[in-house]
């Protein structure tokens, strides 16, 4: 226990390090690029556009278009609820971390996501995309005690502006300018996932997903690491914000 990072008075685990943040957003930023690029020009990260489209359904009394919207909807919650029953169970009765299974887990979703051929519905990646990201915003949370979404940006936007202020005023704070620079390079590391999504499709179109892959196996790797030597007692150890 001793040779983990301490931090804060209090140790840290594997999956709360900011690099690992840091992949795992580069990953759901190349899937925004890559469904907006080559599925069905939509974004599949989070619901927000969904619980509005289906509002906008409901008042214009569009019930069959109001009950598609429910379905990714449906594929998102089915998500974080599976992601909040498994951890606990999982690591008492396996070798691995909940985090590191999922990672092998979201790999593998990928790989099918980039043999579905063009001619099937694009619902059917949209609502495997939902699934993922919504089990992957709830399964990692916070990185290094700094609360942290790894399939969004809304929040690092508001967070990055709040902590620049503070530090401008508060110059001697070192904390205020190490939680901009972080928030600001999760933005960074979404923009760069996107960019090279775009790019990838381009030149693979819907195979382009698997390149996602990259930041997934560096993330698994690292994290699978961890569960066999550092942290090999310490599966039962909660991560924070849960």
């Amino acid at each position: 226990m001793e040779n983990v990072k301490k931090e804060n008075d209090r140790f840290l685990l594997e999956c709360e390090r900011w690099w690992i943040f840091a992949l795992m957003i580069c990953a759901a930023g190349f899937y925004g690029g890559y469904t907006y690029s080559v599925r069905g020009g939509v974004f599949c990260n989070a619901q927000t556009a969904n619980l509005v489209f289906f509002g906008m359904a409901v008042g214009n009394a569009d019930v069959e278009k109001a009950l598609y919207y429910l379905i990714p909807m449906a594929s998102y919650l089915a998500g974080t609820i599976i992601s909040e029953l498994l951890p606990k169970k999982f690591n008492r009765h396996f070798p691995l971390r909940w985090d590191t299974a999922f990672v092998l887990f979201e790999m593998l979703v990928i790989l099918i996501i980039g043999f579905i051929p063009e001619t099937a519905p694009v619902q059917i990646c949209h609502i495997m995309i939902n699934f993922i990201c919504s089990m992957q915003y709830n399964t990692f949370r916070s990185a290094e005690n700094i609360p942290a979404a790894t399939t969004f940006c809304t929040a690092h936007t508001r967070s990055l502006g709040v902590y620049l202020v503070k530090w401008m005023k508060h110059r001697d704070e070192k904390n205020f300018l190490k939680r901009s620079l972080f928030h600001g390079g999760m933005i960074a590391c979404f923009v760069v996932g996107a960019f090279l999504a775009t790019v990838c499709c381009r030149f693979f179109g819907i195979r382009a997903i698997w390149f996602a892959e990259i930041f997934l196996l560096v993330t698994f790797a690292d994290l699978l690491y961890a569960d066999l030597t550092k942290e090999k007692n310490m599966r039962n150890r909660v991560p924070d914000g849960h």
